[in-house]
């Protein structure tokens, strides 16, 4: 299929940024969700990147999930004229939520007592605990 130069830019440049790309199953929309490229365009630049090994495809639920490869980032970077320091966005590291070290906010109360080996309440003196047998769910057999 032919997809003029600046779709297949755009197409690019958008897979290169996030490192995936989802496109719905329907090859007659007119404009794909996240760019203004035609849907089919986006399905095929990305079902050509996959017959060469630079993206991974999974497809669930009538949606195509293209995953950027390491040879894919090379070949785009290339393709793009990219410095080696840009990485997508699936590549990027996040910051770390808690520091080693830190209780986390918010514990309930009462688990001190616990950790102490301090018991709440013990059995009333006249409860008796009791073993009716069975095995399971139903009634007991009784096979005497």
């Amino acid at each position: 299929m032919l997809i003029p130069k600046q779709n297949r830019r755009a197409i690019y440049e958008y897979l290169f940024r996030e490192g995936v790309l989802v496109a719905k199953k329907d090859y007659n929309a007119p404009k794909h969700m996240e760019l203004d490229v035609p849907n089919l365009q986006v399905i095929k630049a990305c079902q050509s990147l996959k017959s060469n090994e630079y993206v991974r495809e999974v497809f669930s639920w009538q949606h195509y999930y293209f995953f950027l490869t390491d040879a894919g980032i090379e070949f785009l970077r290339q393709y793009l004229h990219l410095p080696a320091e840009i990485v997508p966005a699936t590549l990027k590291k996040t910051a770390p939520i808690q520091r080693l070290g830190e209780r986390p906010q918010g514990r309930r109360e009462g688990n001190e007592d616990y950790r102490k080996g301090e018991k709440s309440v013990p059995p009333s003196a006249d409860y008796k605990a009791e073993f009716r047998g069975g095995y399971g769910r139903g009634r007991a057999t009784s096979n005497q």
